[in-house]
């Protein structure tokens, strides 16, 4: 079962904010063809000064820009942006007032539509082996749901108001997802992309989970390099994202971060 999002429920540090999204829908409806994604793996990003620690992989991390306004705007709407100049990647924009935060939507299972995300992502020449790949990914979620970057970005998944012939709802579990995984998130260059950083959360066992790569030195700092890009992370999985303020922030900034996530 699910409920509408309000502004309310997005309010919190996106790092509390995004495990609550598991489970939760991502309905749209663009060019009148309506596709809703159930969503199984997330990733929070925080923007400077937001919470107790810099995060070195935000878009956000240097301050506001022409690029990341949205996500120092109103919780409920969604941050479209464009990843290695092609894929639009979706986030829901949530956070305290006056700071920056999103959660990057980085898979699920498209549970009605499937024929319509499918008509996308061939038409985008992308390659569809099976239904769980319709959605894996933030690249083919973007592709399924149809929302492009720029015309798209800042579209308000709360009220559900049309942008720009399309229109977007945000719906939320009303029981939480009982064991949540957590771990690095995925491709982010440097100490972002380690376990300094445990901010990607995903439905344990669910098929449509994207897999875990290292991003660009990002195995090198973690544990000191003691980890290769073989290794696996350290995955921990419990009813929520537990003692992640305890968690000792690494240093150093990478080249690149939230835009890199694979697709």
């Amino acid at each position: 079962m699910t409920r509408a999002a309000t502004r309310t429920d997005l309010v919190a540090l996106p790092v509390e904010v995004a495990p609550t999204l598991l489970g939760g829908l991502l309905e749209t409806i663009v060019a009148a063809e309506r596709v809703v994604v159930r969503l199984t793996e997330v990733e929070a990003y925080h923007g400077r000064g937001t919470g107790d620690r810099p995060d070195p992989g935000s878009h956000a991390r240097m301050g506001p820009t022409a690029r990341n306004a949205t996500m120092w705007g109103e919780p409920g709407h969604l941050y479209v942006y464009l990843s290695h100049g092609i894929h639009s990647c979706v986030n829901v924009v949530c956070g305290p007032d006056g700071v920056a935060g999103g959660v990057l939507l980085r898979g699920g299972e498209v549970v009605e539509g499937a024929d319509v995300a499918e008509r996308r992502r061939l038409a985008r020449r992308g390659v569809v082996r099976a239904a769980r790949d319709l959605a894996r990914g933030p690249g083919r979620l973007g592709d399924a749901v149809g929302l492009r970057h720029p015309v798209h970005d800042g579209i308000d998944a709360v009220t559900g108001a049309e942008r720009a012939g399309a229109r977007a709802r945000l719906l939320l579990p009303t029981e939480p997802i009982a064991h949540v995984a957590t771990g690095p998130r995925v491709g982010v260059a440097g100490v972002a992309g380690t376990a300094a950083f445990p901010w990607r959360f995903w439905i344990e066992g669910d098929a449509t989970v994207s897999p875990f790569r290292w991003g660009r030195g990002a195995a090198e700092a973690s544990a000191g390099g003691r980890l290769s890009a073989s290794d696996p992370p350290a995955v921990a999985v419990g009813a929520g994202p537990r003692g992640l303020g305890d968690l000792a922030a690494g240093a150093g900034a990478p080249r690149r971060g939230q835009g890199d996530t694979p697709c």
